[in-house]
């Protein structure tokens, strides 16, 4: 099963609790919440404050992207605030073993992503222990980039490491993808579809998560 996690990166801040209860009338799996700390990436953009009043309004999962430098100053007020899977990055400057172990051992799901230009192999030592991998097929830090096309391979190789070592992780992309570009990331082997502007700027939600998701 495709699961969809629209970034609510796009949506619109000053109405988030109609934007989630939009979300999920319209069908989505999850809801992807892009933290951002103005030093891992360029952009700054919510904490945990607003993930616990999310959460509060909501009962969609909350499929929280730490793209911050050291995961493991914040994670514990993301658990807190409740978060149902935190992913942080491999480049981060954590001890990347320790903050996943943290996580999982706080019940929630762990997740490592990966930069376009970080090879899979940098996730083979984690592979065992983790809930899903995110590729990101675009440099993270700004929503509305279009999809880069060479991170296909990386995808196909992605879910052969996941297939080989651990089958139950999900594979989980993030970048510029539409409802015409999906089809070959679904290909490859995604099973999470993350998208911002092609599901809240569209003219139908309910049909363009449909077609992320099929």
């Amino acid at each position: 099963m495709i699961k969809v996690s629209p970034s609510i990166l796009s949506a619109d801040f000053a109405n988030l609790e109609s934007e989630m209860a939009r979300l999920k009338d319209c069908g989505a799996h999850w809801a992807h919440v892009d933290v951002m700390d103005g030093h891992f990436v360029p952009n700054m953009s919510i904490g945990a404050v607003v993930v616990k009043a999310i959460s509060k309004v909501s009962d969609l999962p909350l499929d929280v992207h730490l793209m911050i430098s050291d995961p493991d100053r914040y994670v514990d007020d993301f658990i807190k605030a409740g978060s149902h899977i935190i992913t942080i990055h491999e480049e981060c400057n954590s001890d990347v073993m320790a903050v996943l172990k943290h996580i999982k051992d706080a019940g929630v799901k762990c997740a490592l992503s990966i930069k376009p230009n970080t090879p899979v192999s940098a996730l083979e030592k984690y592979i065992d222990i983790l809930d899903m991998v995110l590729i990101m097929t675009v440099e993270p830090g700004f929503g509305g980039q279009k999809f880069i096309e060479a991170c296909l391979p990386k995808i196909a190789e992605a879910r052969a490491l996941i297939d080989a070592r651990n089958p139950d992780c999900l594979l989980e992309i993030d970048g510029g993808v539409t409802c015409d570009n999906v089809a070959a990331a679904k290909a490859a082997g995604a099973n999470v579809i993350v998208a911002g502007s092609s599901v809240f700027g569209a003219s139908d939600m309910r049909t363009a998560i449909e077609i992320l998701g099929k």
